[in-house]
This record gives C-alpha cells, sequence and structure tokens, in this order.
C-alpha cells in the first residue's frame, strides 16, 4: 500500500534556503515566450530541479504578474531571473561569461535528446550551461540557433512534432539533471 504523502512530510526549504542552496550550473533562457502561464511553469520547474536563473527576453511578460504566479506557484520569487530585449544579446552576454549555449530545437546535425552522454557535454566542475527554449509557435530564433555550441531535439513521432515549451522544458532538464551532482 502506497500513503500520500502529505505536505508537512515534504521535506520542502524555504525560499530564504533555496536562495542559498547550491543550484545546478544551467541556465534557462526563453527566446519570445508569449503565454505568462508557461513563464511561470518554467519558474516552477526550474526551482525543482536547481537551475540557477531564468534569463526572460523579447515578448516574455517578466514577475510579477497574477498569470504567472498562478502557475509558478511562488517560485517566480526562489529562481533568480534577468530580462532583456533581444535574445541575441541575452546569448551575446552569457558566452562572455564562460556559458555553453544550447538550443532546444528541431533543425539539421541536432543531438537527440536520447544520445546525451556525459563525454557530449564538458564535465569540468566549472562548466556552466544555458538552455534556449523558444517560442510556442515559431521556435528558437534562427539567429539564436546560429549562436548556439549544440542543438538538441527532442524525438517525436506523433503527426504534430512539437511540444508544449513546459513539456519541453520538464523532459530536458530532467536529462540534464542526470549530469550534476547535487
Amino acid at each position: 500500500m502506497h500513503r500520500k504523502l502529505k505536505n508537512n512530510e515534504l521535506g520542502r526549504i524555504s525560499e530564504q534556503q533555496y536562495k542559498q542552496a547550491k543550484k545546478i550550473s544551467v541556465t534557462v533562457v526563453l527566446d519570445n515566450v508569449r503565454s505568462q502561464h508557461n513563464i511561470g511553469a518554467a519558474f516552477r520547474t526550474a526551482d525543482s530541479f536547481f537551475i540557477e536563473k531564468i534569463v526572460l527576453c523579447g515578448i516574455c511578460a517578466t514577475p510579477p504578474t497574477a498569470e504567472i504566479h498562478k502557475s509558478a506557484l511562488g517560485a517566480e520569487f526562489s529562481v533568480d531571473w534577468e530580462y532583456y530585449q533581444q535574445t541575441t544579446d541575452a546569448v551575446m552576454q552569457l558566452k562572455e561569461n564562460g556559458y555553453t549555449i544550447i538550443s532546444i530545437e528541431q533543425a539539421e546535425n541536432s543531438i537527440k535528446l536520447h544520445n546525451i552522454r556525459e563525454d557530449l557535454l564538458n564535465t569540468n566542475a566549472n562548466a556552466k550551461y544555458a538552455l534556449i527554449f523558444g517560442n510556442e509557435v515559431k521556435g528558437v530564433q534562427q539567429e539564436v540557433v546560429d549562436l548556439s555550441d549544440n542543438v538538441i531535439e527532442i524525438p517525436q513521432f506523433g503527426t504534430k512534432h512539437s511540444l508544449n515549451i513546459s513539456v519541453s522544458l520538464g523532459i530536458v532538464l530532467w536529462e540534464f539533471c542526470k549530469f550534476f551532482k547535487l
């Protein structure tokens, strides 16, 4: 038999403890994501995987808004974030700060998510990664893909060949977090 755990049994940390906790060296970049629900979901997912920060770009709404809060459930307060008008400016800044830039997109010569191995990623303890997720309809801008060091693709087999950004974020972060020891 399995008894569902109560909220007070989950060992949740406070917002202050979260801010002080060691994060994995991954930044999530949202490239012109239009849905505030998707932005909120990104904050919630980033919080659950101890992502260091989210970079919101272009038409992305920024906290605080009721719509972001509705799906973030407060994670917009725990996860650090920045805003850039142009995604390319954010990417260039991240490159200057030593990040490996990886777009999540369907592209020629992309690396299928299930083919990621530790030898693909820099196992240097100081390695930092920026994962770029694109607009719900148009995906990651081509000029941003062009600035990327790698492109990772989530294999899909149905008729749509696209996933909601919040689903893509969860899938990719789960796979990526396997490489980090918390």
